[in-house]
């Protein structure tokens, strides 16, 4: 189902989660029903008495399509925000709100960005005049720090350490 932002499960492949599977399959049910709706189309447009036998036929298919939709969708949990709706209410595309969020996390990323860089900055001057007014603290500090860092990284290494002696490693995305 390209274009529609869902992707369908090819080649008889089943997906592991059971979601996923649900989602696959109003999918295919929401694509069934568009169908069956052209269908109708077609037999009200081209109506006559003598067509209409396959009209109801193609009714009651449809019904009990959206039951089955209706059964499917009741499994599956899919949280939307409201202003997505809002957006598709208004005739807009919901990717604006998608965009939206993004640029904002863009710029709370800047704002936290800067406020650590300051803070590293601050840190160095204070170690700077810290080392001015009293040199043997600060070498005192220094070596203290050194040894804290050592035992973290050996402890973060020992528990990302795998039963066979791998490290985890975690995967770029």
């Amino acid at each position: 189902a390209s274009g529609n932002g869902v992707q369908g499960v090819a080649g008889g492949d089943r997906p592991e989660d059971p979601s996923k599977q649900n989602l696959a399959q109003v999918t295919g049910s929401i694509q069934k029903t568009l169908g069956l709706l052209h269908q109708l189309n077609l037999n009200v447009s081209s109506f006559s008495s003598a067509s209409q036998l396959p009209l109801l036929q193609r009714l009651n298919a449809l019904v009990a399509e959206l039951d089955t939709m209706q059964k499917l969708a009741d499994g599956c949990n899919i949280q939307v925000p409201m202003e997505v709706v809002n957006l598709i209410d208004d005739g807009k595309n919901p990717d604006e709100f998608t965009r939206d969020v993004l640029n904002s996390c863009i710029a709370k990323n800047q704002i936290t960005k800067g406020k650590t860089d300051a803070f590293k900055s601050l840190r160095k001057h204070l170690l700077e005049e810290l080392e001015e007014a009293f040199p043997d603290d600060a070498e005192a500090y220094r070596q203290i720090r050194a040894t804290s860092a050592a035992g973290s990284k050996r402890l973060a290494q020992s528990q990302s350490a795998l039963p066979n002696g791998d490290a985890k490693v975690k995967p770029e995305h």
